[in-house]
């Protein structure tokens, strides 16, 4: 059997670690601090995302990198909460990669922001693979889509700095067991911080403005 996939395979990760290093020290050098922000599609990414622009608003300067397959309506909702957005379509690509997200930061005002968040393309395995340059991943996991997620996709809960438990405010309605996802969430990865929210109701969501401001401020301080 042919193995000429799995040089292919090492080759292009190892390109894209090192655009992403490239980007990396971008952030850095600008003082950026930059989160890769994933989950399956209709988690609740955007969501999130207006729900903590709108938190943030006056005192943390922030810009969205959007990632999808096709059309530009994710970026259209952020740019209408204020902030800079610039919208990535793969054209059928599962994930984003280092060099996607290089070529976007060239349209962004890099100098007078402290946080860029990148929402990947919607997907619970491809973006796991791709570093992009970011300092941490943030993982989205609704309620709607089972408590079995953590344990059919580990490296997504294994890399993430933070796991987001979404539409909590549905749990009354279907079955879904929020403590056996934080037992095999915390099983793949012990350090992991994990939030139950609903960016519908609100709740939950003031856990996770505070973590993300104290990396914002810890991160000025470097």
């Amino acid at each position: 059997m042919s193995q000429v996939n799995v040089p292919v395979v090492r080759n292009i990760l190892q390109a894209n670690e090192r655009i992403a290093a490239a980007n990396r020290k971008r952030f850095e050098d600008a003082g950026i601090y930059a989160l890769n922000l994933m989950s399956s599609p209709g988690a609740g990414k955007t969501s999130l995302l207006e729900r903590t622009i709108e938190k943030l608003a006056g005192h943390v300067r922030m810009a969205v990198i959007e990632g999808d397959l096709q059309t530009s309506q994710d970026a259209e909702r952020i740019q209408r909460k204020g902030v800079q957005a610039v919208q990535i379509n793969t054209d059928g690509g599962c994930h984003l990669d280092g060099n996607m997200v290089q070529i976007a930061m060239d349209a962004l005002d890099l100098g007078n922001l402290d946080l860029l968040i990148i929402e990947n393309v919607g997907n619970l395995v491809c973006p796991a693979e791709f570093n992009l340059g970011e300092h941490d991943k943030i993982v989205i996991l609704s309620v709607t889509e089972g408590d079995d997620k953590p344990s059919k996709y580990p490296a997504m809960f294994q890399q993430s700095s933070v796991l987001l438990i979404n539409k909590i405010d549905l749990l009354p309605y279907i079955e879904c067991d929020v403590e056996k996802i934080r037992r095999d969430a915390r099983r793949l990865n012990a350090h992991q911080e994990v939030f139950e929210v609903s960016c519908r109701t609100g709740e939950g969501l003031d856990a996770w403005y505070a973590w993300l401001e104290e990396h914002v401020r810890d991160h000025r301080k470097r």
